[in-house]
């Protein structure tokens, strides 16, 4: 996907992923278990050809995550184009890579309780969600608290800051994992994880004349 969508393209594509993605599992699904079955009862010759019905929730599997896949990008950009003019570039992507995880989790767990089917099936996806929650959730944190600090920028690139237990620190760049500081004294360059920001006191120095 370009980085450089605009709002109408976005949107313009999501909206024909989703045509497709309801087209082809409604033309699957009649082939499946309706032309397949109703060949089979007209022609009892062809009745081997009823061993092809029982590949159908494989097939189904691998549309919905291709389709799946197309739509939650589209989303992403959709969101990038939104966010972008407004908040920049990094706020932008960090919102469209943590729609993309959050998407992907989703995605999955949905897949997974349809395929099981009633209760089994709600049971099992909520399941496979809570496995995806957890395994995660440091990175989804991380990201998250990243995307506040972007949004509410507390401070910017060149301050002069003391946070989560450094002192006399230069920013260097702000991402949304880590926020990437050069610590004065040394020289040295601290990454510091944007959960501990978030969660501390931050102190920025005032520039000497």
């Amino acid at each position: 996907m370009a980085e450089k969508d605009t709002i109408g393209a976005a949107l313009s594509r999501l909206i024909v992923y989703v045509i497709i993605a309801v087209v082809v599992l409604g033309v699957l699904n009649w082939i499946f278990y309706y032309l397949i079955p109703d060949i089979v009862a007209k022609f009892p010759a062809l009745r081997g050809l009823a061993v092809v019905a029982d590949f159908a929730p494989y097939v189904f599997i691998i549309v919905a995550l291709a389709v799946g896949w197309m739509i939650i990008s589209s989303i992403a950009s959709l969101f990038y184009a939104m966010t972008e003019p407004k908040y920049g570039v990094s706020t932008a992507s960090a919102l469209k890579n943590m729609i993309k995880i959050l998407g992907i989790g989703g995605l999955f767990a949905a897949i997974a309780g349809g395929v099981a089917g009633g209760v089994a099936g709600v049971a099992l996806g909520g399941f496979i969600g809570m496995v995806v929650g957890f395994a995660t959730q440091q990175v989804l944190g991380q990201a998250i608290a990243g995307l506040f600090l972007l949004l509410a920028r507390p401070f910017k690139i060149g301050d002069n800051v003391d946070m989560a237990g450094e002192s006399d620190l230069i920013v260097k760049e702000i991402g949304t994992l880590f926020t990437v500081t050069e610590r004065k004294s040394d020289s040295n360059i601290v990454l510091i994880p944007s959960t501990m920001i978030i969660g501390q006191k931050i102190v920025i120095r005032k520039k000497k004349q």
